[in-house]
Order: structure tokens, then C-alpha cells, then sequence
């Protein structure tokens, strides 16, 4: 496998899908590995496309970036690539391109693997014990709509 795409976020499921992958690829290990970190936007609701346009969207995320949270958040994300950069580095994984992008996480996952071409996404899945659900609802679209497969690390 020559690319393969791990996302993470903050969150314990990231440190899973980082360890999968590195037991995966034990000898021969993929050239790229593309470390995605997806910025949200906080409070961001699956209505917004229908109660904003567009250009309201856009002036919310501008307002972010006047008001010093988006440098947080950008500080965040930056925080977030390193320490998983140096987690695949110290488990022998090289050629690792840190990517940070911006929006929602299922569709950056997505659009970022196509565009970079990997082979393979990994993804970490959070167990939830309601109705039998054993992911989250990012893992679940991103297994969903992928046109590559996916490792889902719980």
C-alpha cells in the first residue's frame, strides 16, 4: 500500500486509529501517510445549510477569524498534527504529510482522500452502547460513502 489517509481529532479514538495502523504496516510500511486534522466549526448544526446561505456561512466564518477564536482553533489543530506526527514517527512511519482543513469532518475525510488518491482511510470509531450503534456518526458516513475501504479502530 503506497498512501493511506489516518484522520484524527482529539479524542481517545484517534490514539486507536494511529495504533491500527502501525500494527497493520509492522514491516513494510505505506510511502505517504496523510495525517488529516478536520477543524469544525463549534455549535455548527446539520440545519445550517438550510437556515443560512452561503454567504451568511461565510460571514460567521469570518467573524471566527476577527474575533482571535479561530487562531485557537488553528493552534489546536497544529497541537493535535504534531502529537500524532510524532506518535507515527516513533512507531516507524515516515513520509507523513500533516493536512489541516477546515469544515465538516465526514466530508473532509472524504474530498481529502480523493484528492491525495490514498488507497486505504483509517478512521477511529467511538463505541456507543444506544441501540447497538458501534460508531460515531463520522466513521459511520465516512465507511459509508468511502470509495476506498476503511479501517474503523475501536
Amino acid at each position: 500500500m503506497k498512501k493511506v489517509l489516518v484522520a484524527v481529532d482529539d479524542t481517545k479514538a484517534s490514539i486507536k486509529a494511529v495504533e491500527s495502523l502501525a500494527s497493520l504496516f509492522p514491516c513494510i510500511k505505506p510511502e505517504t501517510v496523510v495525517l488529516l486534522y478536520v477543524e469544525k466549526m463549534e455549535g455548527r448544526s446539520l440545519m445550517d445549510e438550510v437556515l443560512l446561505s452561503e454567504s451568511e456561512i461565510q460571514t460567521l466564518k469570518d467573524a471566527l477569524r476577527e474575533s482571535g477564536y479561530q487562531e485557537i482553533l488553528d493552534q489546536k489543530a497544529q497541537k493535535v498534527i504534531e502529537y500524532f506526527k510524532k506518535m507515527l514517527e516513533e512507531k516507524g512511519i515516515t513520509g507523513i504529510k500533516p493536512v489541516i482543513k477546515e469544515g465538516h469532518p465526514a466530508e473532509e475525510i472524504l474530498s481529502t482522500a480523493k484528492e491525495e488518491g490514498v488507497e486505504l482511510i483509517v478512521v477511529g470509531a467511538k463505541s456507543r452502547r444506544l441501540h447497538n450503534l458501534l460508531m460515531g456518526s463520522v466513521s459511520r458516513e465516512v465507511a459509508n460513502r468511502a470509495e476506498v475501504p476503511v479501517l474503523l479502530a475501536k
